[in-house]
């Protein structure tokens, strides 16, 4: 495992065991969402690719697209009413777990190792 998606797994699981759950949902909702934007963007472009075809159509598909809004839905309801505190926790997350998404896809373009 490359040292950003140790990174980002160890955070994602770190979040999960040890925060309440509109923390988690914040966490993990980057993960659905860049998933279902890349997948849009990419069928547009398309690839010669079959593998890639078929990722494509998984994550640009009605079925997967139906899975994104249902969770954000989720998050909207579950953070009405929230403390400000408490958004900014969730914010914090969002942004945290975004820009590591970014260093995942990062990483495999980069086809990053360790080093040592």
């Amino acid at each position: 495992m490359a040292p950003t998606n140790l990174f980002y797994t160890s955070y994602l699981l770190k979040t999960a065991y040890e925060r309440p759950f509109p923390e988690i949902l914040g966490c993990f909702l980057p993960c659905y969402w860049i998933y279902w934007e890349v997948g849009k963007e990419l069928e547009r472009r398309g690839s010669p690719k079959e593998l890639f075809r078929r990722w494509i159509q998984t994550y640009s598909s009605e079925q997967y697209a139906s899975i994104v809004r249902q969770v954000l839905e989720v998050m909207d309801q579950v953070a009405q009413g929230l403390k400000d505190e408490d958004l900014k926790l969730i914010r914090h997350h969002f942004i945290v777990t975004s820009r590591l998404e970014y260093l995942f896809w990062d990483m495999g373009f980069q086809k990053q190792t360790w080093g040592i």
